[in-house]
């Protein structure tokens, strides 16, 4: 008798966040796990058809996050500061608790892009100018990141400018200096002769609610460490979702899969948190007075 599959329902947004779940997903590694992952995919910045109900100023009344505040799912994925200010300020403000489960497999790179027209050529030129962001995502949090090195704290200004496709009308247009992008609009913008000024890869976390236990995380995390390998022997076979999310403006050629870079998921250890933590709590981004104890559950691994 063949044994029945376990029923995980996860939540992803944009491909690049979450390649490597829809990768274990189709080439079976979730299966060969004894698991049944159903994916909802919700509205992201980086679909070319989203529109504002994935970036509302309550983070909670964004679509993914309101479906798991409903328990629709159990468990997804975010940039690592994202996740830390949802895991940290959830239970705080009345909504469903989650705890940081991984630091995630996807490697997202983000990239801050400028328009030639601009003369903009290093990131001090940035000083007192606005960078188009969404916040609270990886593309308001990597931006501070980045620039800190070059500017101070108070000379870094973003400004709330909407989608990825937005981001990029805005700075068409000479509405803001600079915009944050991951792919494939990076790769969108640098095919309308946009200028990359700087880019890093950000890492996701994993996050999940207290139904989900240990050893199933386990299984879920093995068949991602699988993809992430599959994605990384061969980018450009999976990069299709991504081509997908742009919606008609880039085609498989034009992706710049040096990009795409992924890695098996791991503990998200004490000193991570204190170094991730505090690095928000620093920016004024996320409510005081948490701790790994209550935060963090690496059950995955125990």
């Amino acid at each position: 008798m063949t044994k029945s599959l376990k029923k995980v329902r996860v939540s992803m947004m944009n491909a690049i966040h979450d390649l490597p779940l829809l990768v274990a997903r189709d080439e079976g590694f979730f299966r060969d796990e004894g698991l049944d992952v159903d994916i909802l995919k919700t509205p992201g910045s980086g679909q070319r058809d989203s529109d504002h109900q994935a970036l509302r100023e309550n983070i909670f009344e964004r679509t993914m996050e309101a479906l798991y505040d409903q328990g629709q799912c159990d468990q997804f994925r975010m940039c690592e500061w994202g996740v830390m200010k949802r895991a940290v300020e959830a239970e705080k403000t009345g909504h469903r608790p989650a705890k940081i489960v991984a630091l995630g497999s996807a490697m997202s790179t983000f990239a801050i892009v400028t328009d030639p027209k601009a003369r903009v050529y290093e990131p001090e030129q940035l000083k007192n100018r606005p960078i188009a962001v969404s916040p609270f995502n990886g593309s308001h949090f990597t931006t501070l990141k980045l620039l800190e090195g070059f500017l101070k704290r108070e000379q870094i200004k973003w400004v709330f400018a909407g989608t990825m496709k937005e981001r990029l009308e805005a700075l068409s247009k000479g509405e803001v200096a600079a915009a944050s992008l991951m792919e494939p609009w990076i790769s969108v913008a640098e095919k309308r002769g946009m200028r990359v000024l700087m880019e890093s890869h950000s890492t996701r976390s994993e996050a999940a609610g207290d139904e989900l236990d240990g050893p199933t995380l386990a299984a879920m995390f093995r068949a991602e460490a699988r993809a992430a390998d599959a994605i990384d022997k061969d980018p450009r076979k999976h990069a299709r979702y991504l081509i997908e999310e742009a919606g008609g403006l880039l085609d498989a050629r034009e992706l710049k899969v040096s990009r795409i870079l992924n890695a098996p998921p791991e503990p998200y250890t004490r000193e991570r948190f204190d170094h991730t933590y505090q690095w928000t709590l620093g920016w004024g981004l996320v409510q005081s007075g948490a701790t790994f104890e209550k935060t963090v559950d690496n059950r995955a691994w125990q």
